[in-house]
């Protein structure tokens, strides 16, 4: 760690960082950070030992205001400059984890919940690797004020049609001086929709990765004078955003999840950790598509993974089994959107795959055909159940389930219930423009 810290300052240095932001994330997964000014490599050294106060009851869902402190403490290892910034050079970035006065970790850190997950599967010799594909629209307003897709392109479309290639040309190049490997970018199937894809990490790299992904291309495209919104379903009558994740387990070099002997190329370790997820799945929605919209995209219709079941290569069920095997080999969950806190799903998703390893979960046989086409009947016989079709819905089922509430903690789970109430109570007794034309005359 010291020689890690050693080479952080010295970049520091080399780079004449005037100010150093510490950034961490409140229940939801939302950015919050403070500036401080880099006057010495000593006071530095101080912060990442000693940490910073402040004031946690301010913080959603942390703590009450009669137990405010809190301190912060850099992760050397997530030290960043701030690309979309040029006109505050000299300015670097650390994510913080998040303790008590007294030096413990603080439960109510999302960070910090991941971490000990993590931390247990690697006693075990086992490490979580993951790759989210967050998708995102590009939108403006009319003259109206009314927003609108930035563009009217479809699924890999080219220009002019898309006009978002500037766009993606410029965030490919910003995150790749952040340190992200992009993968791909491209048009989505809807209007304005746009994916950048990074590559397959460790689950915490990869949750920080998500957190720093959405800061710079908000400010990136905010200084290019449009708006990007990760809002699941921004507009009606089109496909929504959604964040599928792809994830394995492994075992040093080993790929847990291929068996080059079985048949299709799955060991039973990821059988049972499907299993977990299809089980569990009803529970992981409220913390995969925690918003009231989110609900809005996991409808039939729009290519929405809704259907409890799996398949290869197949995208209308909510776990697909990507063709690639060996040390590709990995499943992939659908129904996780881009509004969620990353560090809460992962760990989530992470704890209902360990259960089903532990209880050998069976996942039923693969769905391999068309699952949108399915009368209400066929699904039945089949047994193919639907996840939960509003906010209200899921967080039920988060509250009756033990595993996946206990993976948060009693903390968080606690306070993102809380949180959850209020979203739908708010929601509820609203009066939408919908209603007023439909009923206005009635």
């Amino acid at each position: 760690m010291a020689d890690l810290i050693g080479n952080v300052i010295e970049k520091m240095n080399k780079k004449k960082i005037k100010f150093v932001r510490l950034q961490f994330v409140d229940i939801h997964g939302i950015p919050k950070s403070m500036s401080i000014p880099f006057e010495s490599d000593e006071d530095i050294e101080n912060l990442f030992d000693d940490g910073i106060l402040f004031d946690g009851s301010s913080i959603d869902g942390f703590v009450e205001i009669q137990d405010s402190d809190l301190l912060m403490k850099p992760d050397p290892s997530t030290f960043s400059l701030l690309p979309w910034r040029p006109e505050e050079f000299g300015v670097c970035r650390f994510i913080c984890n998040i303790f008590t006065p007294d030096g413990k970790p603080f439960d109510g850190d999302p960070r910090t919940v991941l971490r000990r997950s993590l931390d247990k599967i690697k006693n075990k010799g086992y490490e979580y690797n993951i790759g989210p594909e967050p998708e995102f629209f590009i939108v403006d307003k009319d003259e109206k004020g009314n927003w609108i897709p930035h563009d009217e392109a479809r699924y890999f479309d080219v220009e002019p049609a898309d006009t978002g290639v500037e766009f993606r040309r410029k965030l490919t190049l910003d995150l790749e001086e952040l340190g992200f490997e992009v993968e791909a970018s491209h048009h989505e199937v809807a209007p304005g929709q746009n994916e950048i894809a990074f590559k397959f990490d460790r689950a915490l790299k990869t949750a920080d990765a998500v957190i720093t992904f959405k800061q710079a291309i908000k400010a990136i495209v905010d200084n290019m004078g449009s708006i990007v919104t990760f809002m699941p379903k921004p507009f009606f009558g089109v496909s929504g955003s959604g964040m599928h994740c792809h994830q394995s387990l492994f075992k040093g070099n080993k790929n847990l999840f291929a068996d080059e002997n079985s048949e299709t190329g799955l060991s039973k370790e990821a059988s049972y950790f499907m299993g977990g997820l299809l089980k569990h799945s009803p529970a992981l929605s409220a913390i995969v598509a925690p918003t009231v919209n989110s609900y809005k995209r996991l409808v039939p219709g729009y290519e929405a993974p809704v259907y409890i079941a799996y398949g290869f290569k197949n995208r209308s069920a909510l776990i697909r089994i990507p063709a690639a095997r060996g040390k590709g080999t990995r499943i992939e969950y659908r129904s996780p959107d881009p509004s969620c806190n990353p560090y809460l799903a992962f760990t989530a998703m992470l704890e209902a795959g360990l259960d089903g390893i532990k209880r050998k979960i069976n996942p039923g046989e693969p769905a391999e055909f068309n699952i949108y086409q399915l009368t209400n009947e066929e699904l039945k016989k089949k047994g193919i159940n639907l996840l939960p079709a509003s906010l209200w819905e899921a967080y039920h089922a988060f509250e009756e389930n033990e595993i996946v509430k206990n993976s948060l903690g009693s903390h968080i789970s606690e306070k993102f219930l809380e949180s959850k109430y209020k979203e739908w109570d708010e929601y509820r007794i609203q009066v939408f423009g919908y209603e007023q034309k439909k009923y206005m005359r009635l």
